[in-house]
């Protein structure tokens, strides 16, 4: 392989806001129910930039030019459900970010999405919780 760092794959969706390249993080491959919400929280909210990608099927993430630290497929997992309770699976994954404003600028990302969609999921509660007037009479 190449050291030559890679570019981001021409015609592929980019991240807005690309990954600082500094970040550092091991080769980690999930297998995923769902490839396009995958990429909605690696590349969309981390930054990740896509370097390959196999339809839905597959798809190849990178900081910095490297030929990828993260693989999404769903070769063994297409629709699956998360694990329940108990269930084995990966625990936990570190991104090492270079700096402590990246990381906390992606502190500060994540934690307000997870603001946006417990909020969502109040409304979603709420609007579920509301009689729905029919026009019949008792």
């Amino acid at each position: 392989m190449s050291s030559e760092p890679l570019r981001p794959l021409a015609g592929e969706r980019q991240p807005e806001r690309p990954i600082d390249p500094g970040v550092r993080i091991g080769h980690v491959h999930l297998k995923v129910a769902d490839l396009d919400r995958a990429l909605a929280f690696y590349r969309d909210v981390l930054g990740f930039e896509v370097t390959q990608r196999y339809g839905q099927q597959a798809a190849f993430l990178s900081a910095g030019g490297y030929h990828h630290h993260i693989g999404l497929n769903t070769w063994e997992s297409l629709g699956g459900s998360s694990p329940h309770p108990g269930a084995t699976g990966l625990y936990h994954v570190a991104i090492l970010y270079p700096t402590r404003a990246e990381l906390d600028d992606i502190n500060k990302t994540v934690t307000d999405l997870k603001r946006e969609v417990r909020a969502l999921r109040r409304e979603a509660r709420r609007s579920l919780a509301k009689p729905v007037a029919t026009g019949a009479q008792a």
